[in-house]
């Protein structure tokens, strides 16, 4: 049995039932690929969930009650924390025990219109996908050498209420990019999905986020607002949220090797250890190795509209 499975099931499990969280809890789930390829290493690094699994997820949600909602109304949700801002509307009411999950996929693979959308739609449930843009209607293979959407298929799923945020334009370690790429990446990227769809205020930051650089993380909060966006999903593994994260949110990794036991416990909180074990990993990791510093500079570029 792998030994976070072994750790949460039966450690932390226990606990969560009985934890009171500090902010709003919507789990937000990270989906990628579904397909039915095979992958190697440890079951935490997986990207590809099997159709027959995501299906059996799906189910799960519906059977127990869960209320999937936007991430647009997870954002709003989590804002409502503090004093209202004219720029995010009243969330609707919903019962203090109702169970929200938010479904997102990163990386924009082509499996989604094939695979995903079937269930969701049969469900009538919501989900974000968050686009690489130059890997969007290329015809070409592309991340982890899989196909892409093409942006015929993004107005058809955005026409059917899918929702479609930024991964950048090229999927690029923004951490190492210096301020200019950032700036690039970040706004031709929102460009391009408001030239297609009309809209596009939600970023998704591609690989591991350095929350262990209070400045870098700083620095980009500041070109995500300036740009635009509303919000930056992550990959700090969480299901409680509070006003003060809207731009570094948590998520809930999920990929074929959650059985309905283990996806449960990581609804319901269980897994949220293994994000203070690998916050103290990359402090460590920082101290002992020479980064890239971002200048502080403008943060107020030529933006699109929409």
């Amino acid at each position: 049995m792998r030994l976070d499975r072994l750790i949460t099931l039966y450690l932390f499990r226990p606990l969560a039932r009985q934890q009171r969280f500090r902010g709003l809890r919507i789990p937000i789930l990270m989906y990628h690929s579904i397909c039915d390829e095979k992958e190697k290493g440890h079951p935490y690094f997986w990207i590809n969930t099997s159709p027959a699994r995501f299906a059996e997820h799906m189910r799960y949600l519906q059977d127990n009650n869960y209320h999937v909602i936007s991430l647009t109304e997870a954002v709003e949700l989590i804002y409502s924390q503090k004093a209202r801002d004219p720029r995010y509307p009243t969330p609707r009411k919903l019962p203090a025990s109702t169970l929200r999950v938010v479904l997102t996929f990163d990386d924009g693979y082509r499996d989604f219109y094939t695979h995903a959308f079937p269930v969701l739609r049969q469900y009538g449930f919501a989900a974000t996908v968050f686009l690489p843009t130059d890997f969007i209607g290329n015809g070409r293979p592309g991340l982890c050498c899989k196909q892409h959407l093409k942006w015929e298929e993004v107005r058809e799923l955005a026409g059917q209420g899918i929702t479609f945020g930024s991964h950048t334009c090229t999927h690029p370690q923004l951490h190492k990019a210096g301020l200019e790429k950032l700036h690039d990446e970040l706004i031709r990227s929102r460009f391009a999905i408001a030239r297609e769809i009309g809209a596009c205020g939600e970023f998704c930051y591609p690989n591991k986020f350095p929350d262990q650089d209070a400045r870098f993380t700083s620095t980009l909060s500041k070109v995500l607002m300036s740009s635009g966006y509303s919000c930056c999903l992550t990959t700090r593994i969480g299901v409680d949220h509070e006003a003060e994260d809207l731009f570094a949110l948590k998520r809930i990794p999920i990929n074929s090797g959650d059985d309905l036991v283990f996806f449960d416990a990581k609804l319901n909180g269980a897994y949220n250890w293994l994000y203070s074990l690998q916050s103290m990993v990359k402090r460590i990791r920082e101290r002992f190795k020479p980064h890239l510093i971002i200048e502080e500079g403008p943060v107020s570029p030529n933006q699109p509209t929409g």
